[in-house]
């Protein structure tokens, strides 16, 4: 058996010498600020210009799914109190609020919101929350970008019970199958399907644009079915094998689009490379504590044809030959907000989103999490150097936690990355960059996200997502005692 591995833990660390000296003991090489500036001397402050808009700042709030909506998908207080949140971050620009189902089945779960017809009273008075909110703390709304995120979850469809999958696929995967009970080419996406599918995503762009969206987000990310379909080499027909027909379904939608809503502006969210899946290692792995993760046997699937952006005759390396064409034709369309993530959640979140506690369905760390931090920021510095003209918002910063703003304020300094995205971290302390940045300021240590991934083994487990651990809103919330008995093991 392995040496189990040791972790040092960020707040131990307790000045920005004693982080540089631990990145550096790693072999890594994360460019960090010694001074956070302040005011308009901060290179987080300064504006951006994006499709005739300003973008007032350079920080961005990625989608955050409470897993709290109604069973018609529609709009509950939890899902306003996070919206109202968005809006008193700061950040100026807002990327997607949640993921918003474009159908019914294809939602990740029965609380999942659906963007129709239905619910777009209750979709339109989330937007018009996080304005007042933002509106009455920063003044202005004018330099305020919002989109929604559109979506169908493809594999990890669970639309109708909280623990069946009903996966819809893009094709057979030879390890993700089992794990997500597919059992059937039934379960593919048929080209007329596809068809029908590409005016599903019409519509809700088009009601998006009705509610007032600056943009709508088509998520290409994380395994979900449009980003499954970038490594359909193994499909036949017209939306699998080539590139140019692993991209068809994107076309399609988004000349879609343009047709029904022309001032609609496009986004993409991006997993601009996937490594394989990864496994609780089964030799250090207990009852109700599972071991450190290991990648699951790929031996006998070289080259490996089932993932975007990985290195066919290394899986456990990334290879962005394939994400610089997507990103060159991104460009040729004419869309250059870009947001970049890495992986799946559901199958390797180690890389997607590094932590130190693992959620429930998850492995321990099977090395420092700063190394999936430094690898998703450099990915995006290769990105931005090849494309200086889009629009790119970096992922992976909320592991960082005091020293967030410190590689923020660099990577934006010296052009690396357009906008600084934050995830979990809105969740405990939304307003962290804007407490960074405002003059005689301090953070509060005791909001900073520390990675316990309550956030995540919430929804894992049929309960609503929020920051358990920091938020008093949660700590007292009614599933919040479910959960307690589901970390212990009690339940």
């Amino acid at each position: 058996m392995s040496t189990p591995f040791k972790l040092v833990r960020v707040p131990s660390l307790k000045t920005v010498a004693d982080f540089r000296a631990h990145i550096k003991s790693l072999g890594l090489d994360l460019g960090l600020d010694d001074e956070i500036l302040q005011g308009d001397a901060s290179p987080l402050r300064r504006k951006a210009v994006w499709n005739g808009r300003t973008i007032g700042n350079r920080w961005a709030v990625h989608p955050m799914e409470g897993w709290d909506g109604t069973v018609s998908g529609g709009v509950t207080e939890p899902m306003l109190r996070r919206w109202k949140r968005f809006g008193e971050s700061g950040a100026k620009l807002i990327w997607g609020g949640e993921a918003m189902a474009v159908r019914h089945d294809g939602r990740a779960n029965m609380n999942q919101l659906i963007i129709n017809e239905a619910n777009k009273a209750g979709i339109a008075e989330l937007r018009e929350t996080l304005l007042a909110a933002h509106k009455e703390k920063y003044g202005s709304t004018d330099d305020l970008v919002i989109g929604f995120q559109l979506t169908h979850s493809g594999r990890f469809c669970r639309p109708n019970d909280k623990k069946r999958w009903e996966s819809r696929i893009a094709y057979r995967h030879p390890i993700l199958d089992a794990k997500f009970n597919v059992t059937s080419d039934s379960q593919i996406f048929t080209d007329d399907e596809l068809k029908r599918l590409v005016d599903d995503y019409v519509a809700a762009a088009r009601i998006a644009a009705e509610i007032g969206a600056d943009f709508v987000d088509i998520k290409h990310c994380h395994g979900y079915l449009l980003h499954e379909f970038l490594s359909a080499h193994t499909r036949p027909g017209p939306y699998g094998g080539s590139f140019e027909n692993r991209t068809r379904l994107m076309r399609e939608i988004m000349a879609g689009i343009r047709a029904a809503v022309p001032k609609l502006g496009l986004g993409v969210r991006l997993s601009a490379f996937d490594l394989i899946p990864f496994k609780p290692n089964p030799e250090q792995s207990q009852p109700g504590k599972p071991g450190p993760g290991m990648p699951e046997d790929f031996s006998n699937l070289l080259p490996y044809r089932y993932a975007f952006g990985v290195n066919p005759q290394n899986p456990l390396e990334y290879d962005l030959t394939e994400p610089k064409l997507f990103l060159q034709l991104l460009a040729d369309l004419g869309i250059n907000l870009v947001n970049l993530s890495a992986g799946s959640p559901y199958y390797n979140p180690h890389i997607q989103r590094p932590a130190a506690y693992p959620p429930s369905d998850g492995y321990q760390p099977h090395e420092d999490p700063l190394i999936s931090v430094v690898r998703q920021i450099k990915v995006v510095a290769e990105l931005k150097a090849a494309f200086p003209n889009l629009l790119l918002v970096g992922t992976g910063y909320s592991y960082l936690q005091e020293y967030l703003p410190h590689a923020a304020q660099y990577y934006l300094r010296n052009g690396h990355v357009d906008f600084v995205g934050l995830g979990r971290m809105v969740l405990s302390y939304p307003h962290i960059l804007a407490d960074a940045t405002s003059v005689g300021k301090l953070l509060e240590p005791k909001l900073i996200c520390r990675t316990f991934s309550d956030c995540t083994t919430a929804p894992r487990n049929g309960l609503r997502s929020g920051c358990y651990p920091l938020d008093d809103y949660y700590k007292t919330f009614e599933d919040a005692p479910r959960l307690k008995e589901i970390k212990s093991g009690k339940a």
